[in-house]
């Protein structure tokens, strides 16, 4: 029984975690203008703030936040306003290659911030809880190391398909032409987050 769980556990995070986002497009676009080793960070920070959202919401601290329309819909606004941010610095950024030491790309904070900013993270660990997580401590623990790893996992492979793609691209102008699509996937997670 605790073996399907667990299953069961590993199967949902793996899914949240490949699926495209806006944590996955901008960690793409980073790896593609610095490498795989300069985003890595950015992919913690979002492995483990999602992990911390989760350990918290199963722990009941922020259950009322969770449930309230409102607060939902001020962060889904917040979420997208940085998100957007991040779209315009992708757009201007300089067209590096991934070897470039003095390229700038998004650190832990900016990741685990992104997910915090992310309604749709909120809503996948909700419902995760509620399907795994019965206010016991085991299972919560259980989703909580699931959800870090698989995330660490799930965001690193996209990581790694930026670093192939970023050393595969040809020359700056790939690469503009690359950060620009790279930030229009990103204003269209936006607006898919909006969208009811």
């Amino acid at each position: 029984m605790m073996l399907s769980l667990w299953l069961s556990m590993l199967a949902f995070t793996l899914v949240g975690s490949v699926a495209p986002g806006p944590v996955c497009v901008v960690t793409v676009s980073s790896a593609a203008r610095a490498g795989m080793l300069r985003a890595m960070p950015y992919v913690l920070g979002a492995s483990l703030g999602y992990a911390l959202m989760v350990l918290l919401l199963g722990l009941g601290l922020l259950g009322s936040l969770a449930q309230s329309p409102a607060v939902l819909q001020g962060l889904a606004w917040v979420g997208a306003v940085y998100l957007l941010y991040l779209a315009w610095r992708i757009a201007r950024a300089e067209p590096g290659l991934p070897r470039m030491a003095d390229v700038t790309v998004p650190g832990f904070w900016a990741g685990a911030l992104a997910q915090w900013l992310n309604p749709k993270a909120w809503l996948f660990s909700l419902s995760g809880l509620s399907m795994f997580v019965s206010n016991q401590a085991q299972p919560l623990a259980i989703f909580c190391i699931l959800s870090l790893f698989v995330c660490l996992f799930g965001v690193g492979c996209w990581a790694l398909l930026g670093h192939l793609l970023g050393g595969r691209l040809p020359g700056a102008r790939a690469m503009r032409v690359f950060n620009l699509l790279m930030a229009l996937l990103l204003i269209l997670s936006v607006v898919l987050i909006l969208l009811p």
